[in-house]
């Protein structure tokens, strides 16, 4: 081959990965609508449940892409709580996000993700994870469901985790995506650079018996 056929030939493989989407290797949440008002969620479960609170060791971060490539970015603050039975039911429990604390690999994308054309974080400095359901589909797999109150909008949203223990702690892990304007984020981006909508979301959570509880 010759060298200018290698290049070219780069060139095409580069643009080909470059064009990826992150969210076509994920499973994609199920959005209904939110579920408050028939559900305990809201008001933090069976409060005689031991408690549970998120570790520092906790993330949550995303991948948003466009025609271009990606950006991995997530959020440095987030705190709850999950009340959990003495038979391994959770019974309640909700995640707070302080979107001021948004990071990405990119300090330019990082401002313009706090600003109205993305979070709107002005005006919704926070977000919350209202857990509604969790069924238990294997050993160690489930389906979590719970309300998704980002930027003004609720939704309820259900997708697949896995946990376990580790001593007294619980590991919770999950990979999925959701479409952005579900929850009014509609920003297009450029003509030539559009941003997609999907956009996937981990969670790396450590869950351990909050001070003063007992644990299993």
């Amino acid at each position: 081959m010759k060298p200018h056929s290698y290049i070219a030939s780069g060139l095409i493989a580069a643009a080909l990965v470059s064009c990826e989407n992150p969210a076509d290797k994920t499973a994609t949440a199920t959005v209904t609508e939110a579920q408050a008002d028939n559900n305990p969620a809201h008001s933090h479960g069976e409060e005689e449940d031991p408690l549970y609170s998120l570790t520092e060791a906790s993330m949550v971060s995303f991948v948003g892409s466009k025609v271009t490539g990606s950006h991995e970015g997530g959020f440095k603050e987030i705190d709850g709580h999950l009340h959990i039975s003495d038979s391994d039911e959770v019974t309640g429990g909700t995640i707070h996000i302080d979107m001021n604390s948004t990071w990405s690999d990119n300090d330019k994308l990082t401002e313009h993700l706090k600003a109205a054309d993305f979070f709107d974080v002005a005006n919704h400095p926070k977000a919350t994870f209202y857990l509604t359901r969790v069924k238990k589909e294997s050993e160690g797999k489930y389906q979590i469901s719970g309300d998704l109150d980002l930027r003004g909008v609720e939704k309820n949203i259900t997708f697949p985790a896995t946990a376990a223990k580790d001593g007294e702690d619980i590991k919770v892990q999950a990979e999925f995506d959701i479409n952005r304007k579900d929850w009014g984020i509609e920003y297009a981006g450029k003509k030539d650079d559009l941003i997609r909508d999907e956009v996937v979301l981990k969670l790396d959570l450590v869950i351990t018996p909050h001070s003063g509880e007992h644990s299993h």
